[in-house]
Formats: C-alpha cells, sequence, structure tokens
C-alpha cells in the first residue's frame, strides 16, 4: 500500500542517494500514485513517500511556518469538526481542506500522536530539538516495517521497499513461516523475513543525532479495558450517539467515496445512519458467475430503500484467466500477508476504482461488536511440510492462544486486525482507499463498555438499523436476520438461509474427504450447482479441481518447488494429483503450498512481477 520509506544514520549510509529512489520505487505500483522524496541531512534523516494523487496524505512534505518541524504523513486523519478551521484562526498558515493541520497539531499538543484518528503512519522532524519521531496509528493497521543494521534504521510502509536495499535479508524467518502456515499471517510484530520486524501499534520512536534514542508508546488497551460497564440500555443509548456522531466525517474528503455494499448488519448500519442525498452516493456489491448470491439480492433492496445507484462487480472468467498474474500481484503488494486466493481481492480492487477510488464498507464491524473471530490455527494434512517446519507450527498454535487471552475487543482490534487483516488492507489499498467506521477512536472505546448480553445476539445491531432507518429493518439479511415476516416465517427463511450458507461451505473449501470422496462417485450429477453461487463469489476448490488445475500443477509439480526444505515431496505429489482427480479436498493444502512457493521466487529469488496497468516490470531488486 502506499506510505513511507527511509533511512535514518548518524552518517548517510554510502550510496544513500540511491537507495531512496529504489525503495521509493519498489512501493509505486500504479501510474496515479505521487511520489517523492526528502531528508534532513544535519538529523540523518531521508525519507521518501508514494501516494494517491488527490488524497489526503498528497502534498507531503507539511512544514510549520518557519519551517524548523517537518512532517511527511501517510494514511487518513479524521478529526472533530473544524480541528483545522480552529487552528487556523489561532494564526497558523494553513489550507483547512487537507492535512497540513496535522504539523501544527504537533506544536500545539504535547502529547501528539495521541490525538489522531484514523489509519497512519508518519516521520516528524523538528529542528529545535533535534530529533526525529517516527510514529503510527494506535491499532497498528497503517504498517511500517523496519530493520536495524549497524549502520542505520531502515523503514518502510512494505518489506520489499527494505528487501531492495538490503539483499542480505532475503531469507525466511523460520517462526514467521510456522505462523503463516498454521494461522495465515506472522504474529506478534514479526515478519516472514529474517531481520525485519513490524513497528508495535501506537508507536512513537525518538532518534536523536541519526541513532535510536527512545521506544515509547502513547496508547495501551488497558486503558479502555479499565472502563466501567454499563447497564444494556444505557450502553445502547452512548452507542448510538457516537455512531451517529463520528459516522459523517467517514464521507468527508476531495476524492469520490462509493459504498460496498453487503447484504449483512456492518454495511446496513452505515447506510441507515449516512443521510446521503439520493442518487449522490454509488453503491456496489460483489458478484459470482454462478447465480445472484444473497449479498447481491439483499444490497440491491437497500441501495433502493436509500435512493441510490447501485451496480454488480462481478467475478467471472475473466479473473480465471488472469490468475497467474492475480495470485503474483497479492503475495507481492502484501509481502507474503496473504494466501493466493486474494488473487481474488487485486482483481476486485481493480474494478473498484473504475467507480471511485474511496471505499467505504462495513470491515472489521462484526469482529469489534459481535466478537467474529477471522483467523484461527488450521490443521493441515499430515505428511505435507518438513518436522522443522511442523515444531514452528506448532509453537504457533501456543502462540495465538496466549494472544486470545485478552479483552476480546482488543484482540478484534489490536491484534487480530493488524495481524490478520492488514493482507487484505495492503492489496485493496494499491487502488483505492478503504475507510471504515468500525476502527474509528470514540467507537472502539465505547465498545469496551458493553456488557456481555450486547455480544450475544444481533440485537443492538438491528436496533440501530432501526432508529437510524426503520424501512431498512424492513430488508431481511442475507443470513435471513430482520425482514417483514410473521416469527414462524422468518424462523424457516432464516433456517434455510442458514442451511445454504453452511451447505456451501461444506461444498467448497470445508467439505469433508468422506463426503469429496462420495462428490466424485456422484460426480455426473453435479451437485454442487445446488449450493456454489448462493453466498460466496469464489469457489477455490472448483477451481483447482477444474479451471485452474493447469496451472497447480505447473507451480506445485515443479522441480524447484518439489525440492524445497518444508516440502515433503512425495505428500504433495499425491495431494495435487487426489485433489485434481476431484477424489479428496485439499484446497486449504493448495492454498498454502502456492502461496509459500510464489513467496520464495517472488522475494528470495527475486522473479519479476508483471504489472500491465503500469506497464512495465516491477522488480526486487
Amino acid at each position: 500500500m502506499p506510505g513511507i520509506v527511509g533511512v535514518i544514520a548518524k552518517m548517510p549510509p554510502k550510496g544513500v542517494e540511491q537507495q531512496l529512489p529504489r525503495m521509493v520505487e519498489s512501493i509505486c505500483h500504479e501510474s496515479f500514485y505521487a511520489t517523492g522524496t526528502w531528508g534532513n541531512e544535519s538529523l540523518g534523516v531521508y525519507v521518501g513517500w508514494a501516494a494517491q494523487k488527490d488524497s489526503f496524505s498528497d502534498g507531503m512534505p507539511i512544514r510549520n511556518e518557519r519551517g524548523d518541524i517537518a512532517l511527511v504523513f501517510s494514511g487518513e486523519e479524521f478529526p472533530e469538526a473544524g480541528t483545522a478551521q480552529r487552528l487556523k484562526e489561532r494564526g497558523h498558515d494553513l489550507d483547512v481542506s487537507g492535512a497540513s493541520y496535522l504539523v501544527h497539531l504537533y506544536e500545539e499538543d504535547p502529547s501528539f500522536p495521541a490525538g489522531l484518528n484514523g489509519r497512519f503512519h508518519g516521520i516528524l522532524t523538528d529542528q529545535n530539538r533535534r530529533i526525529a519521531v517516527l510514529f503510527n496509528d494506535r491499532y497498528g493497521m497503517h504498517r511500517i516495517y523496519y530493520h536495524e543494521s549497524k549502520d542505520a534504521f531502515y523503514f518502510a510502509a512494505e518489506a520489499k521497499a527494505i528487501l531492495a536495499v538490503c539483499p542480505e535479508l532475503r531469507s525466511m524467518d523460520p517462526r514467521g513461516l510456522g505462523e503463516f502456515v498454521a494461522c495465515g499471517c506472522v504474529m506478534e510484530n514479526r515478519t516472514l523475513f529474517v531481520g525485519i520486524h513490524v513497528l508495535p501499534p501506537a508507536s512513537v520512536w525518538v532518534f536523536r543525532g541519526g541513532s535510536l534514542d527512545e521506544k515509547s508508546s502513547y496508547f495501551d488497551p488497558k486503558d479502555w479495558e479499565a472502563q466501567e460497564t454499563l447497564d444494556p440500555e444505557a450502553y445502547y443509548r452512548e452507542l448510538r450517539q457516537v455512531f451517529a456522531r463520528r459516522l459523517t466525517r467517514y464521507f468527508k474528503g476531495p476524492q469520490r467515496v462509493a459504498m460496498s455494499l453487503t447484504g449483512g448488519l456492518d454495511t446496513r448500519m452505515i447506510m441507515a445512519w449516512h443521510d446521503a442525498q439520493a442518487g449522490s452516493l454509488p453503491c456496489y456489491t460483489f458478484g459470482g458467475a454462478r447465480r445472484e448470491c444473497q449479498d447481491v439480492i439483499v444490497a440491491r433492496k437497500v441501495a433502493r430503500v436509500c435512493g441510490q445507484p447501485h451496480q454488480v462487480v462481478a467475478l467471472g472468467q475473466e479473473f480465471l484467466l488472469g490468475f497467474p498474474r492475480h495470485a503474483d500481484r497479492a503475495i507481492y503488494l502484501s509481502d507474503g500477508c496473504v494466501d493466493v486466493s486474494s488473487g481474488v481481492d487485486v482483481y476486485l480492487s481493480e474494478k473498484e476504482r473504475e467507480i471511485a477510488p474511496v471505499r467505504m464498507t462495513g470491515n472489521y464491524g462484526g469482529e469489534v461488536l459481535r466478537r467474529v473471530r477471522a483467523f484461527k490455527p488450521v490443521e493441515l494434512v499430515p505428511g505435507l511440510l518438513s518436522s522443522e517446519v511442523l515444531s514452528y507450527v506448532q509453537q504457533a498454535n501456543s502462540t495465538y492462544n496466549e494472544s486470545f487471552n485478552v479483552h476480546p475487543v482488543s484482540f478484534a482490534a489490536f491484534r487480530q486486525a493488524p495481524w490478520y487483516h492488514h493482507g487484505v488492507l495492503a492489496v485493496e489499498e494499491a487502488q483505492i482507499k478503504l475507510r471504515t467506521p468500525y476502527l474509528d477512536n470514540a467507537i472502539v472505546q465505547t465498545l469496551y463498555r458493553a456488557p456481555m448480553s450486547a455480544f450475544t445476539t444481533s440485537a443492538v445491531c438491528l436496533r440501530l438499523i432501526a432508529d437510524g432507518n426503520p424501512s431498512l429493518l424492513q430488508i431481511r439479511t442475507d443470513r435471513g436476520l430482520a425482514g417483514r415476516r410473521r416469527y414462524w416465517a422468518a424462523s424457516a427463511v432464516q433456517g434455510f438461509l442458514e442451511f445454504l450458507f453452511k451447505a456451501e461451505y461444506a461444498y467448497d473449501i470445508g467439505m469433508p474427504q468422506w463426503m469429496a470422496c462420495a462428490d466424485h462417485f456422484l460426480s455426473p450429477l453435479q451437485l454442487e450447482r445446488l449450493f456454489l453461487g448462493r453466498h460466496k463469489i469464489s469457489h477455490f476448490r472448483i477451481w483447482y479441481r477444474d479451471a485452474l488445475a493447469g496451472y497447480v500443477r505447473e507451480i506445485l509439480l515443479d522441480r524447484r518447488s518439489l525440492s524445497r526444505p518444508w516440502a515433503e515431496h512425495k505428500r504433495i505429489e499425491a495431494v495435487v494429483a487426489e485433489h485434481l482427480k476431484g477424489r479428496h479436498n485439499y484446497t486449504t493444502e493448495i492454498h498454502k503450498l502456492l502461496t509459500l512457493e510464489l513467496i520464495c521466487r517472488v522475494f528470495l529469488e527475486r522473479r519479476e512481477v508483471r504489472n500491465e496497468r503500469l506497464g512495465a516490470m516491477l522488480v526486487n531488486r
């Protein structure tokens, strides 16, 4: 995703004038990015950046009137209404419509950046205090990677930028590898690469004389955990007030905003409380090729009630034909933080940008409001990976269990979101800016005051919808909640939709092995046609077996792939053969194996990754 890169050192590292442009080039993925470099030699700070043109963080660096304080900022900040205007009225020279107010907030707020609200990171230089300050948001969602060498401190929004100038780091960290295999992400501020780490959430790292002098944090989730729990009615009133007050700011700004609308609760709550003028908010929903899924059916009705235009962004044959490119790009853009199935996100995000450069979503709503657990350790078929890797997989299971032993909202917002959700976010934000109110500081702080009963049902969410726009409660959700039916009919519809949801999972990635054998025997009946496409738009079990079979063979049965130190080649050959014949379901295993191989080729062997949209080859130098 767009962000900052840089080097901090007592003495300029040899060739820094060549290193910085190479780091910037590594994170410049599209022609609509604005890029630049800037340095303060006296403080030993050399920084570059990439930002989407006309976005909040375009136009860096920003300075105060005297020029002794400079800030390079990436991401978005959603302040209290009138913040920039108040600073201007106090005599500061700034553009109230842009990010220039941030440098003046630093001058006036000694706790800076604690008061900022959003996903961001930045580096600030203060010539009077002779310091540089590297910081990020309190959730750690706008990620900063770093590497400390004996000569310099390297930092970047993407790990590939550090790899571009520190090729000695191109080796896999075994613990990170084990965590990725087990959980689909690397935990606790580690990465897949030896010597590269992730800046912890809410960091304020101070550099003096080109050296790291102080590591501190401006926020601890325990501060919010210590709040008094409210009774159900008081909690609902406070949540409704905060949600209604904070939502508006997420639709402001110079760029066009579109609503990524689903059939669920979280986008419905946003639509219920955002009183947009009819026809002013384009809405779209992701659809598949087999049939209209429930998201499309329901979202279209929601958009109609709200008087907004709606369209379907379809995932079809074009995606499958281009899957090798989409898979490569997913691994490359995320620094290996997603598996190849996020090729779907690469394809769809490119389509989204054609509608609007900013996407409003309900992301993370279920996780923080209803304690949805988005990831957990998975168990792969035995004999697939080497015993050494499996030892780190077992360690990852223990790490996950320990990390889960916190307040549920803390797990969702400060662990699950930055560890697991970051990868898809990085892929999507290569194309668009993604916004969601569900990580707003005030909203998350309020959720810590919820009684346990608020998380056991969807009653709070349904009530928010009813209070915001009662007409929207008359439309059932994709899983059958709400709607204008009698109780017995509503229960029947909900039960039927829930059955179809689970049946689709069972006929796709979740198909048990005994069922796969039976399905193979009954393959002439093509029973999957009854279930696939009703809720999901991607169907990798079928795709790997049929349309992508050649790709799976080409990658996984290649001599290089089978000779990897973690690979048990005979078992891998058997897994591929059995899945492609349709006798077993090894979708998860193929996801993992393809991803590990592409990580190795793209990052360790420096294979070129094509980006036709730039008309050039992006190379891991």
